[in-house]
């Protein structure tokens, strides 16, 4: 999976910023601290967001960056559309359960971490209940993990999590 379908997947195909759909085509990956200023590629630094946000922040550092987030006081207008005023986060809607494609971000996620993958059920839990912001019920959390025992990407042993998941993609 590449990494702009992931980030828009765990952010329900919204933008970042203004939290509006982004439309197909329009979507970019926005690296929070600029790599021109030393940030890195990977998950925890890049979001995705619409194009014109991107070419709005440029290579502005991440103070900056904030500062117009917080400026807008609650409000974050889209440079694409500015007479777009946008709340953020007040509510966010659930996203549409997926089966197939939350498995597939589940195990892509486990994959990059390696060793550092959860080792109690527990964690996992709140691991997979996290990547989805905590979006998804209790029921749909249930079906995920009792799927990923059932493909054998899990073993399960009383509280224990061990692993036998698929090789990374290249």
């Amino acid at each position: 999976m590449k990494q702009l379908d992931r980030l828009l997947f765990f952010q329900g195909n919204r933008c970042f910023f203004c939290e509006q759909p982004i439309p197909e085509g329009e979507a970019s990956v926005e690296h929070l601290v600029a790599s021109s200023n030393g940030g890195c590629n990977d998950d925890d630094n890049c979001v995705a967001c619409c194009k014109s946000i991107n070419v709005a922040f440029g290579n502005r550092p991440y103070k900056e960056k904030l500062r117009a987030l917080i400026s807008h006081r609650g409000l974050f207008t889209c440079p694409t559309n500015s007479s777009r005023k946008v709340e953020t986060i007040p509510s966010l809607s659930t996203p549409v359960f997926d089966l197939k494609a939350h498995l597939s971000a589940i195990v892509a996620d486990l994959q990059k971490r390696g060793e550092s993958r959860p080792k109690k059920l527990t964690t996992l839990h709140n691991t997979i209940a996290s990547a989805f912001q905590k979006k998804l019920s209790e029921d749909q959390l249930s079906t995920l993990l009792t799927h990923l025992v059932a493909v054998g990407y899990i073993v399960v042993n009383e509280s224990s999590v061990t692993y036998n998941l698929p090789p990374m993609d290249a």
